[in-house]
């Protein structure tokens, strides 16, 4: 039976997979742009037009490279029975509608998704074998 938890935020994903009592990380890099729009600026004259701020084009690149970003993922998992999914804030959800829109059977092996802050990797690799030593019980 292969196991794996993924803890995931817009930056990296860390992965842990529990195949035969054997262990195996991996990692992923997001390649993610953090884009920092500033402000509009002022023209030269007084009460002139402002410059805008395009934060749709910020969206729309963010979109398509998450969606990379999830795929890569999706690569990594391969042929799975039950995945974990943890991670702060909006990216573990982010990822779960990626997976129902676009890989419903590996969507439908999703035991849980938890929000859970930073971790280092040893506090990681104890919450997914925690989780699939006791099963679903405490989740």
């Amino acid at each position: 039976m292969k196991q794996i938890g993924i803890w995931l935020d817009k930056r990296e994903a860390l992965g842990l997979i529990l195949e035969n009592n054997k262990e195996r990380e991996f990692s992923i890099s997001s390649e993610l742009d953090f884009f920092n729009p500033k402000g509009g600026s002022r023209s030269k004259t007084r009460w002139g037009p402002q410059d805008v701020v395009q934060d749709s084009k910020y969206l729309e690149t963010e979109k398509h490279q998450l969606k990379r970003y999830f795929d890569n993922i999706v690569d990594t998992l391969g042929d799975v029975d039950e995945l974990a999914i943890f991670g702060p804030a909006e990216a573990p959800d982010k990822f779960i509608k990626a997976l129902e829109e676009d890989y419903p059977t590996l969507a439908a092996k999703v035991q849980t998704k938890q929000k859970v802050d930073s971790m280092t990797k040893n506090q990681f690799k104890a919450l997914v074998k925690e989780f699939f030593k006791f099963g679903n019980q405490y989740f």
